[in-house]
């Protein structure tokens, strides 16, 4: 049975081959059925969010202490650990410790509803420009079972 860190590599170097998506919704592998990105926004700022990042959309949210959270539909990794797609984040905005201990970023009571919500906002941030592999790739990605 193959290894996932090298099918993960691949597909981010394959990522740099493929076509920009041209709408500003996420694609269909970030989208969050049922979740409502304008509500998320209003969450990650009602959560005071923009204390620790800045965060485009959100009024104040200049923060500096996280990473910046523009264009963050664009980004290949969740945490620096996972691949950053629904299954992994919205855990971990319910529970950042709970997935990786010696995160700075504390538990803050959101709700998993809310992290949906909170999820879909930040997939629209720079979804324009996401990168999707081809349907064709000549390698299996798909996760083992």
């Amino acid at each position: 049975m193959p290894s996932r860190s090298p099918l993960l590599a691949s597909l981010f170097a394959l990522a740099g081959l493929t076509a920009c998506g041209n709408s500003s919704s996420p694609p269909d592998f970030l989208q969050i059925a049922g979740a409502e990105p304008e509500r998320g926004r209003h969450l990650i700022y009602s959560y005071g969010c923009g204390t620790c990042h800045a965060i485009e959309g959100v009024p104040g949210a200049r923060g500096m202490v996280g990473p910046k959270l523009d264009d963050f539909a664009q980004r290949t990794m969740l945490a620096g650990i996972l691949p950053n797609v629904p299954r992994h984040l919205v855990p971990w905005l319910v529970d950042p410790p709970a997935i990786e201990p010696k995160t700075g970023m504390p538990k803050m009571g959101v709700t998993d509803a809310e992290a949906r919500d909170m999820a879909a906002y930040l997939y629209t941030l720079g979804a324009a420009d996401v990168r999707v592999a081809p349907a064709d790739l000549p390698v299996d990605l798909r996760p083992a079972d």
